[in-house]
């Protein structure tokens, strides 16, 4: 059975499409990652706080990508569309785990509702 993947992705949620031949269903993951906080230079004496953080938020972040290629890794084919670099990182993990041929496109869109995202990847499946 043909399993397409449509996914809008940013660092906070990823809405997942997949459209099979039973039909269609959405899927969300939230990364739970609280707001980055950057801090001018000098506002911390050693810089060590931040280092702290910045691992806390790059471990965040490599658990939540390793969930949704969980999650789309089965697709035959993977559309990916958000506002961010969150698209491209992804992009990256996924070529690092040997699936990059299955990303047919990437492309950069703002905030959507679920109901436009499900849209978006019916379109996309139209013109295929």
């Amino acid at each position: 059975m043909k399993k397409d993947i449509g996914l809008w992705i940013d660092h906070r949620k990823a809405v997942v499409v997949i459209v099979n031949d039973e039909g269609e269903e959405i899927k969300e993951i939230t990364s739970h990652m609280e707001k980055r906080v950057r801090f001018a230079s000098g506002d911390s004496e050693d810089g060590s706080s931040e280092d702290v953080r910045d691992r806390q938020y790059g471990n965040q972040l490599d658990s939540y990508y390793d969930t949704v290629v969980a999650v789309i890794g089965e697709g035959d084919s993977i559309q990916i569309f958000g506002p961010g670099e969150a698209k491209g990182e992804l992009k990256k993990r996924l070529e690092s785990k040997e699936l990059g041929g299955r990303i047919v496109s990437v492309e950069t869109v703002d905030k959507m509702t679920d109901r436009q995202i499900a849209a978006k990847v019916r379109e996309h499946l139209r013109r295929k």
